[in-house]
């Protein structure tokens, strides 16, 4: 199946069953779209460890203290953040959960301080969501009132109770 964009500017790069990879030829931004349909608490993907790093990539996703894995299967990648995020990465269980609904064609998207303790690449956010947080650079930067509204992966949840954030 192939969901059908309605915007000329937008590119689909591949396939992979679950989701597509497009890219917007304006901005040359990838993304990855759902194929299928996914209600909140469905397994969307299992995924493991590509590589183990000490050192983060703006590629990689954190899973413990100097550690760090790029993301497989690798078309994962491609899901951007948002402020209010659709999908969560359990790195305990190794699967990408669907935390709100999901229809064919919607971007799947993440809030990358639910897996980041510290951005190795901070960036102004443009989620355009209401309550964007403007500035993403992990959840060591976060209040707590912030971080209680958002899953959390257990290694950021144990940082955060560490450093009397939760």
């Amino acid at each position: 199946m192939i969901a059908q964009t309605t915007n000329p500017s937008v590119q689909v790069l591949s396939n992979h069953a679950i989701a597509e990879v497009w890219q917007n030829a304006e901005t040359n931004q990838k993304s990855l779209h759902a194929l299928k349909n996914f209600k909140a608490g469905d397994t969307i993907s299992r995924f493991h460890a590509g590589t183990l790093s000490s050192v983060p990539t703006y590629l990689t996703v954190q899973v413990g203290i100097n550690r760090h894995i790029t993301l497989m299967p690798e078309f994962l990648q491609y899901i951007n953040h948002s402020c209010e995020p659709n999908v969560f990465f359990d790195t305990t269980s190794m699967r990408l959960i669907c935390l709100r609904e999901l229809n064919v064609g919607d971007e799947l998207s993440f809030f990358y301080p639910s897996t980041e303790w510290e951005m190795v690449q901070p960036f102004v956010c443009n989620c355009g969501s209401h309550d964007c947080l403007q500035l993403i650079n992990g959840a060591s930067h976060l209040s707590t009132t912030t971080l209680k509204k958002y899953r959390l992966t257990d290694f950021i949840q144990q940082q955060c109770k560490q450093h009397h954030l939760l």
